[in-house]
């Protein structure tokens, strides 16, 4: 009788631990952490936008932002719909961060270095020349502490920044003219945006900044002299080996161009919290599907180029590239002299820059020396 007694106490007490402990990470009676498990209701639908500065129906980019739209939709089980315009079907292109500062829209998707008028500091999350690769680039958005600096530059403008793609190192560009020597990038007007523009503009020639839709005509009308825009899957798509037959390699100037996706926090956190892990859930699923279809398609249509259209592939003398990071290192100490929070960010970028080097020398660099 008595252990049935003991038996049937026990029992209660592990009940009503058990009730106690419902909802809960763990039964952990010292420490107890209570998880917030939202009351879905799948008789709302969320109706978004999202604007870009991407041409409309451009592969990987425009593509890309459709396939998040795709993604969210089918993770929220339909609650969650967003209509993706491209640059110039809804608002001009470059006006996408404007948009969604002040709530007109509540995502857009673009590259950092475009609202450099806006939050010079912002530049040292889309490229830096002579900077950081991709993978380096998100290691320090996503493990270093770039992910909280690019938060607080944003947070005036009440957005929340995301990593949601990344181009990989870049070409060079098109030039209509032979680049020999520094003397020759003199009096050029080329399509180049960014911390690379003004180090352009440092070596004699004008930076100009247009957007993706405009930059073939202007090549073509001789209102540019050379461009730059991604890798060999886009520029041939764009047709610029049509207007211009020297293609110049490395992309000195955007070795690993991170991607952002923009959020109005205030319309974010009006979300039930399970919404608002899916899209940053599918952004970050975009970040990876991106570099991976520009690895892809690059290889492809780098041949076709070469091949099918007698397009010069030309590699940047070395004194060039000097230069260019001679000039690269005159624009960032300007930059960081006259703003305070460039500073900030560049000494945490150049930080993990040296730190993850080191790696990367006997790593990356090793084994790719090795194969030649």
């Amino acid at each position: 009788m008595m252990r049935r007694r003991k038996f049937i106490s026990k029992s209660l007490s592990a009940a009503a631990v058990a009730g106690t402990c419902a909802g809960l990470v763990s039964c952990d009676t010292e420490k107890q952490q209570e998880v917030n498990t939202p009351n879905i209701n799948f008789n709302k639908t969320y109706r978004w936008k999202m604007v870009t500065t991407w041409p409309p129906n451009f592969p990987v980019l425009d593509e890309g932002c459709k396939l998040l739209a795709k993604w969210v939709e089918e993770m929220s089980g339909g609650r969650m719909k967003i209509h993706v315009y491209g640059g110039g079907e809804l608002i001009p292109a470059l006006e996408c961060f404007d948009a969604v500062s002040n709530g007109a829209v509540e995502m857009g998707h673009g590259v950092a270095y475009y609202w450099a008028g806006k939050v010079p500091a912002a530049q040292f999350f889309g490229a830096v020349p002579f900077g950081m690769n991709a993978n380096q680039s998100n290691s320090w958005v996503l493990a270093g502490e770039g992910g909280k600096l690019w938060e607080e530059i944003y947070e005036p403008f009440d957005i929340l920044p995301i990593t949601c793609g990344n181009t990989g190192i870049q070409m060079g560009g098109w030039f209509n003219r032979d680049i020999n020597s520094l003397e020759d990038i003199k009096g050029l007007k080329m399509r180049i945006p960014g911390l690379g523009g003004k180090v352009f503009n440092k070596a004699g020639g004008t930076a100009v900044l247009v957007s993706g839709s405009e930059i073939y005509t202007n090549l073509e009308r001789g209102v540019i002299d050379a461009t730059e825009w991604i890798g060999p899957y886009h520029d041939y798509k764009m047709g610029f080996y049509q207007v211009a037959k020297n293609y110049y390699y490395p992309g000195w100037h955007e070795p690993g161009a991170t991607l952002e996706l923009l959020i109005n926090k205030s319309k974010l956190l009006e979300l039930p919290l399970d919404l608002q892990q899916i899209i940053k859930t599918a952004a970050y699923q975009l970040n990876d599907w991106m570099g991976a279809e520009f690895d892809a398609k690059n290889a492809i249509y780098l041949k076709k180029l070469i091949d099918e259209e007698g397009v010069l592939l030309k590699q940047f003398p070395s004194d060039v590239l000097s230069a260019l990071k001679r000039y690269t290192d005159e624009t960032i100490e300007e930059l960081t002299d006259r703003d305070a929070t460039s500073k900030k960010v560049y000494e945490s970028y150049s930080k993990f820059r040296d730190s993850v080097s080191v790696w990367s020398n006997i790593s990356d660099r090793a084994y790719y020396d090795s194969l030649t």
